[in-house]
């Protein structure tokens, strides 16, 4: 009798060892599945986070095998609870539940192991989209108050300023970009919320720019005006040589000389008339209280100016080089020469000759062609300061050439 109790009492003391030690796996597994639940659920927000900020990173498909493994085994860790986690299988079957709640353990571990692979991998990326998407919303309210800000100095602004073009345009595209931001926060996009928070601040200073530069602008504009004006005179000064210049060119050169500038008169005097409507225009519209329509009007005025002295130059100019070559027809020769000779010099010093000598020879017959060109009773000597210049050049770019390659060798 009393062995059979004892027997009992033992079986009883095994079952009840087997239910425990059961019960320390099953807790186990719990932990273990808190564990990677907690370590992939902060590795998919990052991903999430790169996805949306850094698409082309392409992370998300590398990290789904990654996540899939992490599904399943929890999905096994739900079935395992189901099936074994009830006292009454726990005592029917205490080794059975045992195996499969430590077997549940090494699937949630190895899901972790490869979560913490995949994070440690991509850590410096993740950890940076994981703050940037956080600050996010913090960069949306932030360019909010600037825009708001901005705007409240807009309003205290002298209303002459307000009504200059820079300003009105500066302050509307303000409002499309507010516009859109508060568009994209409603939306929840992440990477649009950043994208336009960044063109509110853009927008924002550039208003303040244009508020920061209007008290000065109506000074600059009367500077401006009165530095066009001097130099119209200045300009029409230099035209009225242009004439006289041009006479010359006809009477003491080849007609052939000057046939390309014949309409520089015309053409001068054209931009002149211009500059001075413009000039005219631009006192009209400072006077009305747009100093920066002024300043755009003065800014036309000046490229007429520059182009009304070209033309006068390219006359005077041409002029003084005819009168220079025929005064010494040679001087310009020996200068082309000097610079073949120079060029030859440079190719022998660095063992180009066979592949640059012949044609560094060539220009030779260039440049007794272009002498031989100066014959007759009137010269055609801008042809042969044309012909010479060309020659000129052309040594310039072989040189350029050898000195590549000799920078390679």
């Amino acid at each position: 009798m009393v062995g059979r109790w004892s027997e009992r009492f033992n079986r009883g003391a095994r079952v009840g060892e087997s239910v425990s030690r059961a019960r320390e796996a099953q807790t186990a597994m719990v932990s273990a599945f808190l564990d990677m639940d907690k370590r992939q659920t902060i590795a998919s927000a990052a991903v999430d986070a790169s996805a949306e900020l850094y698409p082309e990173r392409g992370l998300r498909a590398a990290w789904e095998p990654v996540r899939d493994r992490c599904f399943q085994a929890a999905s096994d860790y739900l079935d395992t609870s189901e099936r074994y986690g009830n006292d009454q299988v726990l005592h029917q079957n205490p080794n059975g539940a045992r195996a499969a709640f430590e077997k549940s353990v090494a699937e949630l571990v190895e899901a972790a192991k490869g979560v913490d692979a995949f994070y440690n991998g991509h850590r410096a990326h993740l950890e940076q989209a994981t703050v940037t998407m956080s600050a996010i919303p913090v960069l949306g309210q932030q360019a909010r108050t600037l825009a708001n800000a901005v705007r409240e100095k807009l309003a205290a602004t002298d209303q002459r300023y307000r009504e200059y073009p820079s300003v009105v345009t500066a302050s509307e595209h303000l409002d499309d970009a507010v516009a859109a931001l508060d568009n994209a926060r409603s939306s929840g996009r992440a990477d649009a919320v950043r994208t336009r928070a960044e063109s509110v601040r853009e927008a924002v200073s550039t208003l303040e720019e244009a508020l920061a530069e209007a008290p000065s602008t109506q000074h600059r504009a009367e500077m401006t005006i009165s530095s066009v004006s001097t130099r119209l005179s200045a300009v029409r000064t230099r035209v009225d040589r242009l004439d006289p210049a041009y006479s010359a060119l006809l009477r003491e050169f080849n007609a052939a000389s000057s046939a390309d500038l014949v309409d520089n008169s015309s053409r001068s005097r054209a931009h002149i008339d211009q500059a001075d409507i413009d000039l005219k225009e631009a006192k009209q519209s400072l006077a009305a209280g747009n100093p920066e329509h002024a300043l755009a009007l003065m800014a036309e005025a000046r490229v007429h100016l520059a182009d009304a002295e070209a033309c006068a130059d390219a006359v005077t100019d041409r002029l003084a080089t005819l009168r220079a070559v025929r005064a010494d027809p040679s001087q310009k020769e020996r200068e082309v020469r000097f610079r073949l000779k120079d060029a030859q010099m440079f190719a022998v010093n660095q063992g180009l000759v066979a592949e640059w000598g012949s044609v560094l020879d060539a220009q030779l017959a260039r440049i007794e062609r272009a002498s031989a060109s100066l014959s007759g009773t009137h010269p055609d000597y801008w042809s042969y300061v044309l012909q010479l210049d060309s020659v000129s050049t052309f040594i310039t770019e072989v040189v350029e050439k050898m000195r590549a390659r000799a920078g390679k060798n």
